[in-house]
């Protein structure tokens, strides 16, 4: 059939390009998350705003804290603000780098179709990067007022804190995508899971040391004019956050050459590391997913069994195991723990930050002897106890959480069962180990058992306290699917937790010092023993929710 002679032709509308599209794409992934299980289209927001509101509202308050440095020189504020943002921003990045740049899924689709590796490379980061400024900019924005108030400072204060912040967030995630493309390069798919596991543990060690680090050296230095970089403090050169303060106080503070020489080194930094991650090295990225998509795995012999099998088979542990469904959630605990890229990826960066901060804090407070350094021990348990925590928040995630139906067509009434199986792999191989980690260390840094006794607290606590993941119905493991947004509120939870550690740990230091430690001991384990097994009773009533 011929068309009308007087026709229009037909209208073509050229395609949008391809990054764009990916952008919405990955953005859209990033909101909703990547399971259409649970999703209502009314009630799933539509920006990074809605989606993060509770992570930005503490974010805003716990920025509130650099009303602490008013009247400080500019580089002062600016270092103190740089350090909090490049902790959180590492922290974010870190947790999240694995989920948002290496799914097999996402292989599997786009692979095949007309996208450059750089394209795709830089989608994911500009999303990444974007829920990172969200983020930057509630912890800053306090900070930009304050800028305005230093002695030394001009009104260009706001303009140029907010660039530096941007620079410092490319930088952060230009780090992490570096990182990953070399480990690619260099050592290839065979040990690739388990070196971007150990990069991203001491990747999130450094930058929560960094953090702790930076308001130390303020607060322990006259900010008045000693905190400068020079022949005398060169070590200031060795500090990130550092390089993009001096970009501060070199446009809207005091404009030395000193802090011209730390802005001009973040620029060029910063410059040459997304020149390597995102333009030289962007074909190692295309090379990762193709790897990635690849299932190598050896045929293990009958007559051998793994040492789970064996250790959930010998006692003691054999006695926690009395039925058959917690005993097999434990192993498959234990499988995925340390065999599965994507979990140890989510897991163990993201506690990593959570085992680090107690021994922070001891090696802070042990020269100052036992008297001086109760509280950070004590501080060790109460945060501690907390681990299950965040590591049975952080199992329940998985990229085969559909294989968890299973779960719903077996013989169980709840999922009670599968949650001790998990919670009990969490307690025995992660958190009380830790514990006994810290409290050998005290023991060979103080040389006497009073400090150790000021861990108790915590370890009574932590049973109870693993039990809430359970009753709160995210307690599951490998049940829902990867949702990046989750890794932006883990730093909130972590400002709650170390509140309610501080608590406890002031008071254990309290009855310490008062004499009637026993008798908090006693009464603790009095108050424990019951609640305790209520929590057990209503865990235990647990039934299947709709999985629409």
């Amino acid at each position: 059939m011929n068309p009308a002679p007087n026709a229009a032709p037909p209208i073509i509308t050229p395609a949008p390009p391809a990054t764009r599209t990916l952008r919405r794409l990955f953005l859209t992934l990033y909101l909703r998350g990547r399971g259409a299980r649970g999703l209502r289209l009314k009630t799933a927001p539509k920006s990074i705003g809605r989606k993060l509101f509770l992570a930005l509202v503490f974010y805003l308050l716990f920025g509130t804290f650099a009303f602490y440095f008013f009247h400080q020189p500019v580089f002062a504020i600016a270092v103190y603000l740089h350090g909090m943002t490049f902790v959180f921003l590492g922290m974010f990045v870190c947790s999240s780098s694995g989920e948002v740049l290496f799914n097999k899924e996402e292989g599997d689709i786009l692979l095949h179709r007309p996208v450059t590796p750089r394209e795709l490379l830089w989608s994911k980061i500009r999303v990444l990067v974007e829920v990172s400024l969200w983020l930057a900019g509630a912890l800053n924005l306090a900070g930009l007022f304050v800028g305005l108030t230093a002695p030394d400072g001009n009104y260009l204060f706001p303009i140029v804190h907010i660039f530096s912040t941007i620079l410092e967030a490319l930088f952060c995630t230009s780090c992490i995508v570096l990182g990953y493309q070399l480990v690619l390069r260099w050592f290839g798919r065979e040990r690739l899971d388990g070196i971007m596991t150990t990069a991203q543990v001491f990747v999130a060690i450094a930058v929560v040391m960094a953090g702790q680090l930076m308001p130390q050296l303020i607060l322990r230095i006259n900010t008045g004019g000693l905190l400068r970089f020079s022949a005398h403090t060169w070590w200031i050169a060795l500090l990130p956050p550092a390089w993009f303060a001096g970009l501060d106080d070199a446009i809207a503070g005091h404009g030395g050459l000193a802090s011209w020489l730390l802005g001009v080194f973040a620029l060029a930094i910063t410059a040459l590391l997304l020149w390597l991650a995102f333009v030289k090295l962007a074909h190692t990225y295309e090379e990762g997913l193709q790897t990635m998509s690849e299932m190598v795995s050896k045929p293990r012999s009958r007559s051998k069994r793994r040492w789970s099998e064996i250790l959930v088979a010998s006692p003691p542990f054999k006695w926690f195991f009395r039925t058959p469904v917690s005993r097999a959630a434990f192993q498959l605990t234990v499988a995925y723990l340390f065999r599965d890229r994507d979990v140890k990826l989510r897991v163990f960066p993201g506690i990593a930050p959570m085992a680090i901060i107690p021994f922070v804090f001891l090696f802070r407070d042990a020269p100052h002897g036992a008297g001086r350094g109760d509280f950070g021990f004590a501080f060790a348990g109460g945060f501690l106890a907390t681990l299950p925590l965040f590591a049975l928040d952080l199992l329940q995630y998985s990229q085969q959480w559909q294989a968890s139906d299973i779960f719903r067509v077996a013989p169980m009434n709840g999922p009670a069962e599968l949650c001790q199986g998990a919670r009990r792999a969490v307690l025995f191989l992660l958190a009380i180990p830790t514990f006994l980690l810290v409290g050998l260390l005290i023991y060979l840094l103080q040389k006497d058992l009073t400090p150790v006794l000021l861990l108790l607290p915590g370890f009574i606590a932590m049973p109870v306290v693993s039990l809430f993941p359970a009753l709160l119905r995210r307690g599951i493991p490998l049940s829902r699917p990867n949702e990046e947004a989750r890794s932006a509120s883990r730093s909130v939870k972590m400002i709650g937790v170390m509140v309610l550690a501080a608590i406890l740990s002031g008071l254990a230091v309290w009855s310490m010092a008062e004499g009637w430690f026993r008798w908090l001991i006693a009464g603790e384990v009095i108050m424990v023993i019951p609640v305790y097994y209520i929590l057990r009773a209503l865990v235990s009533k647990l039934r299947w929710q709709p999985m629409e």
